[in-house]
């Protein structure tokens, strides 16, 4: 398919964003009413990292149907049935009076918002030429930063004076919104090929060498990356700091904002780097080191390290988000949503299964004896270890990305 005119690409493009901004306010929020709901609803470490999980964990289940879908039917109309199941979503977290009411309608929002990053990507790779395409991905992640400052001391301050619930009904309402103006203006698709002929599959998804060298970081740093910034560094900042909520939402509202400027310093950089040879993954090569370093500051710093150390942490993290674009380039164009769809599977089973294991670290060390600031240090210690093993698999099996044509 030719390349869309660069006007037609930008209103494109904004129609997404608009969409993802409020799936990223609803996939962060859970951080910012960590004390609320563990205190209406005595919630342990344990029941607060599945509940935060459980989103990730309807978003992961949906993604291998997804991608078959997109490179099926396109962007637009599978983006908008998800949308509509996100609405309901939002609507039964309101109404919700247990914690199984709760868990149950987070993972149908995560369901609902499962295609708000896969959808533009991989229309992405078929609209756009490979160095737009790194920079609409890099803001794409931009406006999920956005999405999640507005999740922080924007919802804190609405809490006393609406309530938690009507918050939810407030992003149901916008992801209503969000639907009229994809409908408005994605374009339709026409169903791809393989250059061989052959029909599309997972199979040459999971079979390709370079999606296995990434798949580790995608789970443990990439994913990682994702359940610290969504969930934990919230309670660090409670419960380790000693801060008070709206100081915690004060410290996430500075982390999401460095991550907002971040993602859009990316997209300057992107197609720049690219030109001069330097690829995707000689940057994660370069860039991981410096997270691994960052958090293993913070593991030692403990009480010490507040949200300027969980924000260096994230900013350094970041070099693996450069991943999520490379693995669509690796395949062609017919290919791309499954890829992207598996790839995006690997990181969002690994952001449930860190935030809810280290919710369960965190109950399992305090119940050996741990203060609670020390049974956070030891957490987070054994998700290091993990991040390092990841990076090391990622050396040990180099190969580099080797673009196809759109």
């Amino acid at each position: 398919m030719k390349a869309l005119p660069r006007r037609t690409a930008v209103i494109v493009f904004l129609a997404f964003a608009f969409a993802y901004f409020f799936s990223a306010v609803l996939r962060a929020v859970t951080a910012t009413l960590a004390p609320t709901l563990t205190q209406e609803f005595a919630l342990s470490a344990r029941d607060l990292g599945l509940l935060a999980g459980g989103f990730f964990f309807g978003f992961a289940a949906t993604q291998l149907p997804l991608g078959t879908w997109l490179d099926r039917y396109g962007p637009r109309n599978v983006i908008l049935s998800f949308v509509l199941i996100a609405v309901a979503g939002c609507l039964a977290f309101a109404l919700a009076g247990s914690f199984w009411s709760l868990l149950a309608a987070r993972v149908l929002c995560g369901v609902g918002v499962s295609a708000c990053l896969m959808a533009p990507l991989t229309g992405f790779r078929r609209w756009l030429e490979p160095p737009a395409q790194l920079r609409a991905n890099s803001w794409m992640l931009m406006t999920g930063s956005l999405g999640m400052v507005a999740s922080t001391l924007p919802v804190q301050w609405l809490i006393p004076v609406i309530g938690w619930r009507v918050v939810f009904v407030l992003l149901a309402a916008g992801l209503a919104i969000a639907s009229l103006v994809l409908v408005w203006r994605v374009p339709g698709w026409d169903v791809g090929h393989s250059p061989d002929g052959t029909p599309p599959s997972y199979a040459q998804v999971w079979r390709h060498p370079y999606f296995r060298r990434l798949a580790p970081l995608g789970f443990f740093n990439y994913g990682g990356f994702i359940a610290i910034q969504s969930l934990w560094a919230g309670p660090w900042l409670v419960r380790v700091t000693g801060v008070d909520a709206l100081q915690a939402a004060q410290g996430l509202f500075g982390i999401n904002l460095a991550m907002l400027a971040t993602f859009w310093v990316w997209g300057l950089l992107n197609p720049v780097l690219a030109r001069r040879g330097l690829g995707t993954d000689r940057l994660i090569a370069w860039g991981v080191p410096l997270s691994l370093l960052v958090l293993a500051a913070i593991v030692l710093a403990g009480g010490g390290a507040g949200a300027l150390a969980w924000a260096a942490f994230c900013m350094a993290s970041s070099f693996v988000s450069l991943a999520q674009p490379a693995v669509g380039m690796a395949f062609p164009s017919a290919l791309a949503g499954r890829a992207l769809s598996a790839y995006n599977l690997v990181i969002f089973a690994g952001v449930f299964v860190v935030q809810w294991g280290i919710g369960l670290l965190v109950d399992a060390f305090g119940a050996l004896g741990l203060p609670v600031a020390e049974a956070f240090r030891a957490a987070m210690a054994v998700f290091l270890a993990c991040n390092c093993a990841a990076y090391a698999w990622f050396l040990a099996a180099r190969r580099d990305n080797r673009p196809h044509a759109p």
